[in-house]
């Protein structure tokens, strides 16, 4: 709590008092209280406790260790892509994805009124998420853990030459003016979020599911064509392929990947068997039903 700016303090306290009364409530996100993994929070669960935490990996130990029933953590966003380290802290965690939400992101310039704005200081998604409007202006960017967290710091500094880029909430519970609004370079921001739980969760099938997974190619020629062969020969959607490397060898490359459907469907499941004999590894992070349809018409 002592890494927030000193206006979050008191909220992040009386946050985390309410959570600590009644943990299965509990929803962990990343950022000082009215981020936009806040606003994601009440979203998805609105009878949920929301509890700040200054990183994603406290987000997920607060889940880890029973202190909270859920966490909500940002994974890709439509302008600026990747938002958190997934594909390295999921597996380490130990957690399991049981649903996904999309949030709209709505960006504010937060200051105080009448003053000349030189600095923004915001995540750095939020920063590239804005950046054409703040070049347009002479703006500087100013990065900062998150959004949130950045308008309580411009309270606390008194720089009316500081502003913060954070969504509306962030300025009614710090007291700022909303100097513009909507200021995202395109209209289609929008971020999705993963619910993660300590527990595995079969799906209810009223619904399109998703299914996320990763695995690591073995080093040979034509690897990864060899391993994705069997989603297209048995007409398996990917909607999501990312590649990263662990370690330092760079010898091989390990993938994150969403398909549509689930183990049980016999074309899923002859997809993964197929995958498990060209890779080294697969491992099932998680199966839930889709906030949002893959399939275009």
């Amino acid at each position: 709590m002592e890494s927030y700016p000193a206006p979050a303090r008191r909220l992040v306290e009386q946050m985390s008092a309410a959570v600590a009364a009644d943990p299965a409530r509990g929803v962990a996100f990343q950022g000082a209280p009215g981020a936009n993994s806040h606003r994601a929070a009440i979203e998805h669960f609105p009878d949920g406790l929301p509890l700040p935490c200054f990183s994603f990996e406290d987000a997920i130990d607060a889940v880890r260790e029973g202190r909270c029933g859920h966490a909500i953590i940002p994974i890709e966003n439509s302008l600026h892509g990747r938002v958190a380290d997934m594909h390295f802290l999921l597996p380490e965690s130990g957690l399991s994805i049981v649903a996904e939400h999309f949030l709209r992101v709505r960006h504010c310039l937060l200051g105080r009124e009448g003053a000349t704005v030189t600095q923004a200081m915001s995540h750095p998604q939020a920063i590239g998420q804005c950046r054409m409007w703040l070049r347009a202006r002479n703006i500087t960017p100013v990065a900062y853990p998150d959004t949130a967290g950045a308008a309580a710091a411009v309270v606390e500094q008194g720089n009316p030459a500081i502003a913060a880029i954070a969504p509306e909430l962030a300025a009614e519970l710090y007291g700022l003016d909303v100097l513009a609004q909507g200021i995202e370079d395109e209209d289609h921001n929008t971020t999705r979020f993963t619910i993660l739980a300590r527990a595995a969760r079969e799906p209810a099938r009223d619904k399109p599911v998703m299914t996320t997974f990763l695995f690591e190619v073995k080093n040979i020629p034509a690897a990864l064509y060899k391993a994705m062969g069997g989603f297209a020969t048995n007409g398996v959607n990917m909607t999501k392929l990312e590649s990263y490397q662990r370690g330092g060898t760079f010898a091989a490359t390990e993938f994150y990947a969403d398909i549509e459907g689930a183990p049980g469907d016999l074309a899923v499941d002859r997809a993964l068997e197929e995958l498990r004999f060209h890779t080294k590894w697969v491992r099932i992070l998680g199966v839930y039903q889709q906030a949002r349809p893959r399939t275009l018409s």
